[in-house]
């Protein structure tokens, strides 16, 4: 969607994520939606790295189209030891997911960036995540509810999966893959107000 000359917002939100939005609309942040339009892969091996990657890769592929306007990006990447759990394709792969993360501890990591006429900066959270033991039937009835569908990691936290979870350690909003305060840490340094602080 093309901007208006010199009225552009705050902030072009580089997801689709209504999880972002809802975000960071409650930081009273005046923003629009620019979902970054790009393959996400990244020749990074480590979780944190890759997530901070793919953040930038977002931001930047936003920034190109609108010149001078402040963006952020953000990319989740789910780590159960030294592998790395994306979006499931299907309920099945769902199931696998939740058998293989069940009585496990876990980390996810958020990359965020953020992007405007003063340059970029990225950087990324990290929450471990304990999952409790769940029977099969708690497996097979997520699975089919399709909530962990478009997660990472195959469970959303905010939602129906807060009930998988025994604990966190780390911050509850990296988990739902918009760490805030990262997002309040670097949107404030570009100069955006934050709860209508300047």
């Amino acid at each position: 969607m093309p901007l208006v000359p010199n009225s552009f917002p705050a902030v072009l939100l580089a997801s689709g994520s209504p999880r972002r939005r809802e975000l960071l609309a409650s930081l009273g942040v005046e923003f629009q939606v620019q979902a970054a339009d790009l393959d996400e892969y990244s020749d990074e091996t480590h979780p944190a790295a890759v997530a901070r990657d793919l953040a930038l890769q977002k931001c930047r592929a936003v920034a190109a189209l609108h010149p001078g306007a402040v963006v952020i990006a953000s990319d989740t990447v789910v780590a159960l030891g030294e592998q790395q759990l994306a979006k499931p394709a299907d309920s099945a792969e769902n199931a696998d997911f939740l058998r293989r993360l069940s009585g496990k501890a876990h980390h996810v990591y958020s990359g965020v960036a953020v992007s405007s006429s003063a340059g970029e900066d990225a950087e990324v959270s990290e929450t471990r995540v304990v999952f409790r033991p769940l029977t099969p039937g708690e497996v097979a009835w997520y699975a089919h509810s399709g909530e962990g569908l478009d997660k990472a990691g195959g469970y959303g936290i905010q939602g129906l999966g807060a009930a998988l979870i025994e604990r966190i350690e780390g911050e509850y909003t990296g988990v739902v893959g918009f760490p805030l305060s990262v997002v309040i840490r670097l949107l404030r340094r570009h100069g955006v107000a934050v709860w209508g602080e300047e």
